[in-house]
């Protein structure tokens, strides 16, 4: 029986649009040019860092962020806030805590967002990034950390997330239950691949996956190895 449900941050919980459009209009690209790359990053298999590269050869990220910050210190620049939830989660993450679920947050983000996603007040137990465990997915060292942060039996937990290379398959081979949100563009290609026949379920959205968890059986047993 899954007793915790554990959540992916990017494209689980936050809508990157508003992210990726400002990067768009930080490097002077069309809006459509920058989210059409990564959606070739996300086809491609490979890293959306290296969408920088497609349209800015030899861009320094970390450079550019750090120029960014002199010169915008209030703005959001690469971050995320309240708006950039996507509608189901609020309501969401309540019906799974009503449900007496344990809700934890814990994906790949930088220092920063640890405050960010506390400051939204989401009716959660708890909220991790890989930046303060210093260890990201899909490294096994971070979904045993989960596992030790959610105090539950590996097939307790379900982790969810919208890409099968960093979310469904590492969580499986830790024993943890997977769900693949069909979301962003990762969800979406990932969800059409045989692949995904390895979560224990692909949803669209929290309110499906907390009317699933709500069914009598929930996921049902687990898939095997």
């Amino acid at each position: 029986m899954v007793r915790s449900v554990v959540f992916d941050v990017g494209e689980t919980l936050i809508d990157e649009t508003r992210i990726w459009s400002r990067w768009a209009d930080r490097l002077g690209i069309s809006r459509f040019t920058m989210l059409g790359v990564l959606g070739g990053m996300a086809a491609l298999d490979r890293s959306f860092p290296e969408a920088f590269q497609i349209v800015r050869p030899g861009l320094d990220p970390d450079a550019e962020i750090e120029a960014w910050r002199r010169e915008d210190p209030t703005g959001l620049r690469e971050n995320f806030d309240a708006d950039d939830l996507y509608p189901d989660v609020r309501p969401g993450l309540a019906a799974l805590r009503a449900a007496g679920l344990q809700v934890i947050i814990a994906g790949n983000q930088p220092p920063q967002a640890y405050d960010a996603l506390v400051a939204m007040d989401l009716p959660v137990d708890a909220v991790h990034t890989s930046a303060a465990w210093g260890v990201s997915k899909p490294h096994p060292d971070f979904f045993a950390k989960v596992v030790a942060v959610a105090g539950r039996e590996p097939g307790e937990i379900l982790y969810v997330g919208d890409r099968l290379d960093n979310d469904v398959l590492p969580a499986r081979a830790a024993g943890l239950r997977t769900a693949l949100l069909r979301r962003g563009p990762w969800g979406h290609l990932h969800a059409d691949r045989p692949e995904a026949g390895a979560a224990d379920a692909v949803v669209d959205d929290l309110h499906q996956l907390a009317a699933l968890l709500a069914e009598d059986g929930g996921l049902g047993a687990p898939r095997p190895s």
